[in-house]
């Protein structure tokens, strides 16, 4: 209770909690529609339709937690908002362009004639691609300190390429839960593969965080903490082993254990997540600024906590209602 005592102390870490949990879920919900966007050169046009479907109820609430997250980090945090969309301005720019053009192409792919069809599904897979790919790099050069530096960008080209695949990944497992028959089939390869990918990537960077700063080093593998933090990726392995071994009796005669995939991956990234957080805790910009130094002052924490606190249940009521009543099998997408 005396944590609450101050609110210099508790405000900042209640905000960076709803950031984080922000984050989280803009990466879990937002990552599948954008991996199923990146999936589409791979089905054919009825299978693009089923799904585009499988994602048209869900893909703009699923945004609303990006719009969440950059906007608690405005107004809690102003001085981390300006450092970090200052080292990351172009990949930012390049993510507003690939929403924009994944937006525009949505709609327009269902109403336009068949033979304009064709391109705009290659700007919904474009838009997917670049979203994905500059969110990707974005993680890595965060993760290497937001230091220009050969290794730094290197690092960044190769989260990009890791993170487009873990999108591909819970994306292919989203189609398993919500497409049957051919799709489906389809679905539990494209998931077969993309494991892999998700185990590189998670790997890499479980790899690369403790190496790029000492605190972290210290953090992770310093006694006792190493044997207290030795579930997170011992979880994540027995996870992926599951998963491995669940994709190999998918798809089955009743559809049964459909969702295992889709929830099996919603779980490996927040243990990811949790990972991460861990390892920057109390910093918000890395090694620069921790959410303390960052914060805005408590009369103003204050009056946005009540905001956050009213908005944020509305999101989740709205979200939930929309999947509650578009659940089960995806159908044909039509404006009829």
């Amino acid at each position: 209770m005396a944590l609450f005592d101050d609110p210099e102390i508790w405000l900042p870490v209640a905000f960076a909690a709803l950031m984080g949990l922000s984050i989280l879920i803009y990466v879990v919900l937002d990552g599948y529609d954008l991996g199923v966007g990146i999936l589409t050169p791979l089905a054919d046009e009825a299978e693009k339709d089923r799904m585009v479907a499988s994602i048209g109820p869900f893909w703009d609430a699923n945004e609303t937690w990006l719009v969440m997250a950059v906007g608690l980090l405005l107004v809690a945090f102003p001085a981390a908002h300006g450092a970090i969309l200052t080292a990351l301005y172009l990949p930012v720019a390049i993510m507003l362009i690939g929403l924009i053009l994944r937006g525009t192409a949505f709609e327009f792919r269902a109403k336009v004639a068949l033979p304009k069809k064709k391109a705009w599904n290659i700007a919904f897979f474009t838009g997917s691609l670049m979203t994905s790919m500059a969110q990707g790099y974005m993680l890595g050069f965060y993760v290497m300190g937001l230091v220009h530096s050969p290794a730094a960008h290197g690092f960044a080209i190769l989260s990009a390429i890791f993170l487009t695949v873990g999108y591909s990944f819970i994306g292919a497992c989203w189609l398993i839960l919500k497409t049957e028959g051919a799709l489906q089939r389809k679905a539990v390869g494209w998931a077969k593969g993309g494991i892999w990918g998700v185990v590189l990537g998670v790997g890499a960077i479980s790899l690369a965080t403790p190496l790029v700063s000492p605190r972290i080093w210290e953090r992770w593998f310093s006694i006792p903490e190493f044997f207290l933090l030795a579930p997170l990726p011992l979880m994540s392995a027995a996870l992926i082993i599951g998963l491995w071994v669940v994709l190999r009796r998918l798809p089955t005669d009743q559809d049964s254990f459909a969702w295992l995939p889709f929830a099996g991956a919603s779980v490996l990234f927040v243990l990811a997540f949790t990972g991460l957080a861990y390892s920057f805790y109390p910093y918000v910009v890395p090694e620069q600024l921790t959410i303390y130094d960052a914060a805005s002052a408590p009369e103003s924490l204050m009056i946005i906590l009540i905001g956050a606190l009213v908005v944020i249940p509305i999101i989740v009521g709205y979200s939930a209602l929309a999947y509650y009543v578009f659940r089960g099998k995806a159908r044909d997408l039509r404006y009829d």
